[in-house]
């Protein structure tokens, strides 16, 4: 598990306001450059820097610069990260990491839907400041970043202000992927559909959620009444304006039991979406509260899992198999195996270790690790 938060001990008399720092090593940039950014020190510093991170306590202080000792669990920070820091209190969060493919930007906690499952609670706030923190961190990552996501809550609630910050991603981030999950509902009003189209970004994917071919049973997970017939409606409208969707399926008890015949309803009534994501599910949020009724062993549904993967390859669909463990799927669907949990979140059982299959499985979120997992995980030998 990767440290992506904490408090950061001063080092220098606290302030107030939050800011967001891109970071850098090179202490010799030009004072226009640096007062615009954070410094990693290892011993050297410089007056002209906003903030210095210390890996090490100092020997002295620098005037004109607010100091922070950086804990070793945050010595993995390099160039081009992108970091908040609270001046008074010291809170500290990694927005941005270069080095990693698995970055994705938080838009808002707000949601109308209440997923059994859901990963990210929904609030009933005002966090619209997470949508302007969103746009100032855009134009602090780095230009060569390959992909990067939006997520929630559902993004696509702020209507207008959403499709503004998709016109600032590709202004300042043109050549990188962006990958958007979003229930889709909004989509199904054509005018909203036509805003998204008219970003006309050259690599941008919107991942959308379809539980069951049944619209009772869709909605009985997702909490809401007419989600399966909005979001239905909404990939359609985004396929006739020739914009890429990939439909995303969390496999548990309430959705294992119709997989197959969702697969089919995707395969004869959206064939044209870009990609298919059957996915393990996540030991989190409201995934704890319903875990009596979400949870069956990915080892009693993996001949499903097989079918439905098979199903969608026999109409030439592209599909991946994501969030398993290596010996939980059959050799069948490997083709579709992906190793897919985020970095900062993935963890092996200990009886992992001597896998020698282990740097071919996605391994376990750290959720799973602590709460409940399989009982048929086992090493490769």
């Amino acid at each position: 598990m990767i440290q992506l938060h904490g408090k950061l001990k001063h080092l220098s008399p606290p302030s107030s306001g939050r800011v967001i720092l891109s970071l850098t090593t090179n202490q010799d940039l030009p004072t226009a450059l640096a007062s615009q950014k954070g410094l990693l020190s290892d011993g050297a510093s410089s007056s002209a820097f906003k903030v210095v991170f210390h890996k090490h306590k100092p020997t002295q202080l620098l005037e004109g610069s607010y100091h922070f000792l950086l804990p070793a669990d945050l010595h993995y920070l390099g160039e081009g990260d992108v970091v908040r820091i609270d001046l008074k209190d010291g809170s500290f969060r990694v927005l941005f990491r270069k080095s990693s493919g698995h970055n994705s930007i938080l838009l808002t906690e707000q949601c109308n839907h209440y997923c059994l499952m859901c990963s990210q609670p929904p609030k009933k706030i005002d966090d619209s400041w997470i949508l302007e923190e969103a746009k100032e961190l855009i134009q602090l990552i780095p230009q060569d970043t390959v992909e990067l996501g939006f997520t929630g809550g559902e993004p696509t609630l702020y209507g207008d202000r959403f499709i503004d910050l998709l016109h600032l991603a590709k202004a300042h981030l043109p050549r990188t992927a962006i990958h958007i999950l979003t229930n889709g509902r909004a989509f199904h009003e054509i005018e909203f559909a036509r805003k998204y189209a008219q970003v006309k970004h050259n690599d941008m994917m919107v991942g959308i959620p379809l539980y069951s071919d049944d619209p009772v049973r869709h909605d009985y997970v997702v909490q809401s009444v007419n989600a399966f017939n909005e979001t239905v409606r909404g990939i359609l409208n985004l396929k006739s304006l020739n914009q890429r969707v990939e439909i995303r399926v969390v496999i548990h008890q309430q959705t294992v039991d119709r997989l197959v015949h969702l697969c089919e309803f995707i395969a004869r009534n959206l064939l044209f979406v870009d990609h298919v994501a059957l996915m393990g599910l996540e030991i989190t949020g409201f995934t704890r509260a319903n875990l009596d009724e979400l949870w069956i062993d990915p080892y009693e549904y993996k001949d499903t899992l097989s079918q439905a993967v098979m199903l969608l390859e026999s109409y030439d669909m592209n599909v991946s198999v994501y969030n398993h463990q290596r010996c939980l799927v059959n050799d069948d669907i490997l083709r579709a195996y992906r190793k897919s949990i985020s970095d900062w979140k993935n963890e092996y059982l200990d009886d992992c270790t001597n896998c020698s299959k282990m740097n071919e499985c996605g391994g376990l979120f750290l959720s799973a690790k602590q709460y409940k997992h399989s009982q048929y995980i086992k090493a490769f030998m």
